[in-house]
């Protein structure tokens, strides 16, 4: 209660999304997991309090494999699929730089604790706001059940027919992810670093669905729409310490289901290739820990 209270005297615009509301939970569950570790040495093993926390906010890019998107309206008699259907994204940037509040382009952002004595494994929220749209004027193979007649064949997916597919504020990718960080070149005064990073996780999509199909719209809204897995793998660079950047390509894999349609839900799954630059901090949670003063290199 006390919680809840709390968070709505907060004023902040982007805090208020409903996005939010379901990803600031899994934020609180973070830091208060890691809690124990930095301010306990030794009670996690193998997990210390001399670690180091990580915050980045980047922009991405996107490339979708092919979908078959199912559709199921019951009182309608329709059951039926969209198969192979061709999605794009949008950067929000292409027709200008930094002409937009810095939440309507495709963001991302990184949260992240170093948890050993080696400093080499983390654990990291990761989050990306990428935006799935079919593509309009494409002839899209439809295959099933329409007003209980069946039905196989072609039909033009357009806004003058009545259709449109957005995923557009959101297809939401929320991953828990396994860090392992690999050092590549460290100067002995720690003010350039150089690391490659492996990351892995699993967790939740959180999509914003509004469509039409066949002229029919849908209430359109943030959901929790199922679960997505992803691959990633990264190029940091530290410079003075505490300030850095990092370039990345992720893997995806989102199946969503529930999705909201007029009287129906539609299920789809797809692939994403992505490609991540972010703009990052990274600050010490004790006084000795040696990615932060200067010693020998790492080997």
């Amino acid at each position: 209660m006390y919680l809840r209270a709390l968070y709505q005297k907060i004023n902040i615009p982007v805090l208020q999304s409903s996005v939010y509301r379901i990803i600031i939970p899994f934020l609180l569950f973070f830091l208060l997991a890691t809690y124990p570790a930095l301010g306990q040495s030794g009670k996690w093993f193998p997990i210390v309090s001399n670690g180091s926390v990580y915050f980045s906010w980047g922009y991405n890019k996107e490339w979708y494999s092919p979908s078959n998107v199912h559709v199921r309206q019951e009182s309608l008699g329709n059951e039926y699929t969209l198969q192979q259907v061709k999605a794009q994204d949008r950067p929000g940037w292409n027709t200008g730089i930094f002409n937009k509040p810095l939440t309507v382009p495709q963001y991302n952002y990184r949260l992240g604790y170093f948890f050993n004595k080696k400093q080499d494994w983390a654990f990291e929220i990761n989050f990306d706001h990428t935006k799935y749209i079919i593509r309009q004027d494409q002839l899209i193979h439809l295959q099933g059940t329409l007003h209980g007649a069946n039905f196989d064949g072609l039909i033009p997916f357009t806004y003058d027919s009545g259709f449109y597919y957005y995923l557009n504020n959101g297809a939401n990718f929320l991953l828990f992810n396994l860090v392992k960080r690999l050092p590549l070149i460290h100067t002995a005064n720690k003010n350039l670093k150089i690391d490659a990073l492996a990351k892995a996780g699993i967790g939740p999509v959180i999509p914003h669905v509004e469509n039409s199909l066949f002229g029919q719209k849908n209430d359109d809204g943030f959901q929790l729409g199922g679960w997505n897995a992803g691959v990633e793998t990264a190029l940091r660079a530290t410079v003075l310490k505490y300030v850095y950047i990092e370039l990345a390509q992720k893997v995806d894999y989102a199946r969503y289901s529930g999705l909201r349609v007029y009287k129906g839900k539609a299920r789809q799954a797809f692939a994403t290739y992505e490609l991540i630059m972010s703009l990052g901090i990274t600050l010490p949670t004790g006084k000795n820990n040696t990615d932060f003063h200067a010693s020998k290199p790492i080997e």
